[in-house]
């Protein structure tokens, strides 16, 4: 009891001295996962809006692949990249194998099946209401998706912040992508286990207790959001 209150104290310490490479931990982290986030969205949004205004042959299917995309392994995804980016791979000559580049595009894969999942549900149900004024009015698919995108702010935003969550989490593909280089792709995920595998609990901690307040943040934001716009 007496080791784990010294290592919660520690990790209160370091978070509380703003400890340089606690911060810049943290700051890549943030960097990687808004940046992966973003892009999910700009990616995802359309993508589920289109298949909830279109019909094509072969929607159904592309629906539920997106949907069962939501399970991907980040492992998977990671040693995929991973083939795809090291040297002997068809990417290899980009040199992107163990980069904050690479990380985010981990990141991308594992976040937009969320985004195109929790946007096309409600777009279905707006564009069912609004298809035939749309319809009347002449719209054309790219302004028919702008008017479902404002019409439902509140799902964007759910989208964005389920999918930073889901990229804030990772772990596993971006070890795997990234190599966890101090100062330059160590994230708190990575950071986390690999502390604790040394036996270095208070920066593990101390970053544990930032990535918890950073999950209840999002999760608060996303409440009181909601309850704005649906009011």
């Amino acid at each position: 009891m007496n080791d784990f209150a010294q290592s919660i104290a520690a990790a209160l310490s370091l978070v509380a001295g703003r400890d340089p490479e606690l911060l810049g931990i943290v700051g890549l982290s943030l960097r990687v996962s808004l940046s992966a986030s973003v892009l999910a969205l700009v990616i995802g949004a359309p993508l589920g809006g289109w298949l909830a205004i279109s019909k094509f042959r072969g929607r159904q299917a592309v629906i539920v692949l997106a949907n069962a995309c939501l399970g991907l392994p980040p492992v998977v995804v990671g040693l995929g990249l991973y083939l795809l980016l090291s040297r002997s791979g068809p990417l290899g000559f980009a040199g992107l194998l163990f980069t904050p580049t690479a990380m985010i595009v981990a990141q991308v894969i594992l976040a937009t099946p969320i985004v195109v999942a929790l946007v096309h549900r409600p777009a279905t149900l707006l564009w069912a209401e609004y298809a035939d004024l749309v319809r009347i009015d002449g719209l054309s698919r790219l302004r028919s998706l702008a008017l479902l995108s404002s019409l439902g702010r509140a799902s964007l935003l759910t989208a964005f912040l389920a999918a930073f969550g889901r990229a804030i989490a990772e772990v596993g593909a971006i070890i795997i992508v990234g190599g966890n280089i101090s100062g330059y792709t160590r994230t708190m995920t990575t950071a986390i286990a690999l502390e604790t595998s040394k036996g270095d609990l208070a920066l593990g901690l101390g970053l544990g207790l930032i990535l918890l307040a950073l999950s209840v943040g999002v999760s608060t934001i996303a409440f009181l959001l909601g309850r704005a716009f649906t009011r």
